[in-house]
């Protein structure tokens, strides 16, 4: 007999789904890595560092728009744009341009999976191509990202940062003893062991 459960990841990324209903993952995204249209200047869009999308200082409260802007959004080497076919607009990332807002974790150690949704709803699960980063902030705490596609990452929100820390464990490396998270086959740095106690 055979076993037919789904893999962690498909569980992972299926409770998530589930969430978010079954149009979630049936609409493509427009292939803006192929768009090279003229550059068209700035136009009074900004994304704040807690995820929420400003239009000429105002939020835009409309959550449809700002999903719809979401996946015409890329990251330029110069700037963050907003890129259609016929037109480029930069725009003011503060941060990251998307939050991670809910994580899904299936097993332990080397076969562990952990997904995450951001505030516009992508899905992403962790691993080679959607690695962690994690970064210090002002006051020398950790602050992880995962990345989404492109160029573009999610800052991880402080209650899931926390809840993610707590996967990690030590090993060992050619610099030394190193705290980091497994996901996805792969092992994602946090600090070395001799800075922990400053995170």
């Amino acid at each position: 007999m055979t076993d037919s459960s789904p893999p962690p990841t498909a569980s992972a990324l299926a409770r998530l789904a589930e969430a978010l209903g079954a149009e979630a993952n049936r609409k493509g995204l427009p292939p803006v890595e192929r768009w090279n249209p003229a550059y068209c200047g700035e136009i009074d869009m900004r994304i704040a560092a807690d995820g929420t999308w400003h239009y000429m200082g105002t939020p835009i409260n409309r959550p449809a728009l700002v999903k719809l802007f979401s996946t015409v959004l890329r990251k330029d080497p110069e700037r963050y744009v907003l890129v259609t076919p016929v037109e480029r607009v930069g725009i003011v990332v503060e941060d990251a341009p998307f939050v991670a807002v809910e994580m899904a974790v299936e097993g332990e150690g080397e076969g562990r999976q952990i997904a995450f949704r951001t505030n516009v709803d992508d899905l992403v699960p962790v691993g080679p191509d959607r690695p962690l980063r994690f970064e210090r902030d002002a006051s020398g705490g950790v602050k992880p990202y995962v990345k989404v596609r492109g160029e573009l990452w999610a800052r991880v929100t402080r209650s899931l940062a926390l809840d993610l820390i707590a996967l990690g464990e030590e090993r060992s490396t050619e610099d030394g003893p190193v705290f980091g998270v497994a996901a996805g086959g792969v092992f994602f740095p946090i600090a070395p062991v001799s800075e922990l106690g400053a995170c």
